[in-house]
């Protein structure tokens, strides 16, 4: 190659370098203002109905609610979930391919060697030579033919279509991540949730046979009645229908047992079953901590995963269009050979045998800019959508957040009433039990009292259960859980 080509060649890929901090299309300004900042919230509206504290939440919140089996499950899925193994696979790919897209700003080539052997056929004619023709003789000539080369092409990226793909794939590769956040959110809830089911059945199912206990001591009683002709027939059937009815409310707690083992075996990634000599103990609902730290709205918006994972996608809309404006402007190639050549292996790498070609190519899509004016306001429209989606999914966690607190708030009011109503019906149990062995009260008298108890602890429980659960959704709500 000339040195007026080389010069040539050498001035436009420094042309290029200084054009590389130039890149047509939109640039991201970031997300716009969230609400909470918009607006000058910076305080829940429902948290002093929850009596929420506007400390920073910690992330393993959990760990609040003092079990430690508990603490062991949720440890147990976020190491071996299958979803939590998808989502980093997907993360590792979206990497992959921001890596991809980050090479296709540099050269590419390669090396190849060649060895021809080639046997060419050469005639020629006679002389004629007294008075007579000679014959044409044929003859074969071998040939060889050793090659070695590099070659390259360099697509200068003068206007940032590549540049806005990088910054498009490493936008992808955040929402990916924000996905894994998202789904190790997600699994923490449905395991503590889960947990507090199994711990809710177990209790409920104690209670009913306890309740089962008394109703078949009050069948046996008004059947002695009924021999002594102080009860009717009617009296019998009506206790054997309340028996009955108790009696078909356990095979379904059984069963729902046994669905709540297995549901926390898949949440941790085992086999059915696998579970179930370690919980099948009963044990009581967990409780939540006497004050809950739940922090500012502007901390949720930075917190939450499907937030910012709306904003990545928002981000990635806005390089694409970039991507698409690009198409509008010419594209340079730098192409470039360097070989050697020659008959002799042993002389193949003589300074005389080398060759070297160089040369810039330019396309342009002159008649294609009707579709490129197309795709360019579908790349616009696409950013439009995702800026509705990321407004729409912070409006959607401030509403989640504000429900969870008030949610939360009323069912430790409702815990309280139901606190004290246990602690009457306890009392009245307890007097009644005091007549009936003065004498005053009768055995039947007793065992309604000690029913209405079994009742009032009963709702109670669930009660309590229903307040941890509405905890457990109060902290997916503020987006805690990933690390």
């Amino acid at each position: 190659m000339s040195t007026s080509k080389l010069s040539a060649v050498l001035a436009l890929a420094a042309a290029s370098s200084l054009l590389a901090a130039c890149a047509v299309g939109p640039n991201y300004q970031g997300p716009p203002n969230a609400a909470p900042v918009s607006t000058g919230a910076g305080h829940f509206h429902r948290a002093p109905e929850a009596d929420a504290a506007p400390a920073p939440p910690p992330s393993r919140w959990w760990e609040a609610l003092n079990d430690a089996t508990l603490n062991g499950l949720v440890e147990a899925a976020l190491a071996d979930s299958p979803n939590i193994h998808s989502a980093r696979a997907h993360l590792l790919s979206a990497r992959a391919a921001l890596g991809e897209s980050q090479t296709k700003l540099l050269p590419s080539g390669g090396a190849s060697a060649a060895e021809l052997s080639a046997r060419l056929p050469t005639s020629g004619l006679g002389q004629l030579t007294g008075g007579s023709q000679a014959q044409g003789q044929s003859q074969v000539e071998s040939l060889n033919l050793y090659s070695a080369s590099f070659d390259a092409t360099w697509e200068l990226d003068i206007f940032g279509g590549q540049r806005r793909a990088i910054e498009a794939a490493a936008a992808q590769a955040g929402g990916q991540q924000a996905q894994l956040d998202d789904a190790q959110v997600e699994l923490a809830a449905e395991v503590a949730q889960a947990y507090v089911n199994l711990r809710d059945d177990q209790t409920r199912l104690d209670l009913a046979r306890r309740e089962l206990t008394l109703e078949r001591q009050s069948l046996d009683l008004t059947t002695q009645r009924r021999q002594r002709g102080t009860a009717a027939d009617g009296d019998i059937e009506r206790v054997q229908t309340q028996l009955q009815q108790l009696q078909a409310d356990i095979p379904p707690l059984e069963a729902d047992l046994q669905v709540r083992l297995d549901q926390l075996a898949m949440l941790t990634g085992r086999e059915p079953g696998a579970l179930d000599a370690a919980l099948t103990p009963a044990a009581a609902v967990p409780t939540p901590p006497a004050a809950t730290a739940i922090g500012d709205p502007a901390a949720l918006l930075r917190r939450r995963p499907d937030i910012r994972e709306a904003e990545r996608k928002l981000a990635a809309s806005n390089a694409k269009i970039g991507q698409q404006v690009a198409q509008f402007f010419p594209t340079v190639t730098l192409l470039g050979d360097v070989g050697f050549s020659a008959s002799d292996p042993g002389q193949l790498f003589r300074s005389t045998n080398f060759s070297a070609l160089g040369a810039p190519s330019i396309s342009w899509n002159l008649f294609n800019f009707p579709r490129i004016a197309t795709q360019v306001r579908g790349a616009k429209a696409d950013r439009d959508a995702a800026l509705d989606d990321y407004e729409q999914s912070v409006l959607s966690a401030l509403q989640d957040a504000e429900g969870s607190l008030t949610r939360y708030g009323h069912q430790r009011e409702a815990v309280d009433a139901l606190v004290r109503a246990q602690a009457s019906a306890q009392r009245a149990a307890v007097l009644v039990e005091g007549r009936y062995r003065a004498g005053v009260a009768t055995l039947i008298d007793l065992l309604d009292a000690q029913r209405q108890a079994i009742d009032t602890e009963q709702s109670l429980a669930q009660g309590k259960a229903a307040l941890t659960g509405d905890y457990i959704s109060l902290q997916k709500s503020l987006g805690l859980g990933w690390s």
